[in-house]
């Protein structure tokens, strides 16, 4: 059966929302032409999420599910989600009633109709402490600038996706904040942004600290690395690498030139300070090409980074 729209769901101890959230989703989409289905990401919850999953797939059957062992994180499970979504457009969605259902109609038209590879929700009137707020603001603004795509919200958990980008890239380690970026290096340029509503937090407390903004801009600088050189580090360090050595190079060859023709009484070679600059030189300038050949022959020889180990599937046809 043709599925118009997936909604992948990841969550963690989210048992008090998830009956409201699926009977929202459900009111929302049945009153559309759209055929559509849940996917539950359970993370390892420990309370009682994925009993309540079973339960209200009984009455829905467009409810997935798949449940983990343990808890990997939100990355691990948007990739599963990923793997498992057949709808034409793919929404990603929070389970905390913070992300409105009421976006869903809207994102999948902008998606299937004005053909955006892309669309990223924009939390434009947050429902967040100014501990909350400022942070996302600098982080964002950072953002921005490194990666080039103009997003307001990078990191906002409500987004619309081509089935197609989703098949093609690869989401692990803490990388699900810069989903938009990793499609951006697979060759999906089309992205924008929608002003979504965001909803204040009716149950529980927020999963994620202040840390997450340090471990955040980490990412950044990690995912555009890979980006830009995961397929060919021998292209960074060796051009570093070759540019130190040749710095080396000149200040040993001005020296050596220097005690032979001009200043043969002077002090030895390796009195000078200039011999340590280029020694030291020299010798980073190797390292950082070694660096890059052993980076290439990894690159190439590196397997799947990502294992899970699920405990239960829900009305998955594999």
């Amino acid at each position: 059966m043709k599925v118009d729209l997936s909604i992948v769901v990841p969550l963690y101890n989210e048992s008090e929302s998830l009956e409201e959230l699926s009977s929202w989703i459900a009111k929302v989409l049945d009153k559309s032409s759209l055929n559509y289905e849940i996917i539950f990401i359970d993370d390892g919850s420990n309370d009682n999420s994925w009993e309540i999953i079973k339960t209200l797939q009984l009455d829905n059957a467009k409810i997935k599910g798949v449940s983990f062992r343990r808890n990997y994180g939100k990355s691990a499970a948007l990739n599963v989600g990923f793997s498992i979504a057949i709808g034409d457009v793919v929404v990603t969605m929070d389970a905390d009633l913070q992300d409105s259902p009421d976006e869903l109609p809207e994102l999948y038209k902008m998606i299937k109709n004005d053909g955006f590879d892309i669309v990223s929700g924009w939390k434009k009137n947050r429902k967040d402490p100014l501990s909350k707020t400022i942070p996302t603001k600098l982080y964002n603004s950072v953002t921005r600038w490194v990666s080039g795509i103009k997003l307001h919200d990078m990191n906002c958990g409500l987004k619309a996706y081509k089935n197609e980008v989703v098949k093609n890239i690869e989401v692990y380690g803490e990388m699900h904040r810069y989903i938009p970026l990793i499609a951006k290096w697979a060759g999906f340029q089309n992205i924008t942004e929608k002003v979504v509503q965001h909803q204040a937090r009716k149950f529980g407390v927020t999963k994620f600290g202040l840390e997450r903004f340090v471990f955040g801009f980490l990412d950044l600088f990690s995912i555009t690395f890979i980006g830009k050189y995961g397929k060919r580090p021998m292209h960074l360090f060796g051009t570093l690498g070759t540019l130190v050595f040749v710095i080396g190079f000149m200040f040993l060859f001005y020296i050596g030139i220097d005690k032979v023709f001009f200043n043969k009484g002077a002090k030895l070679i390796a009195n000078r300070t200039e011999f340590y600059i280029a020694l030291t030189s020299i010798i980073i300038g190797v390292q950082f090409f070694l660096a890059g050949f052993i980076g290439e022959m990894l690159s190439r020889t590196s397997p799947n980074r990502n294992s899970y180990h699920i405990k239960e599937k829900l009305n998955i046809n594999e």
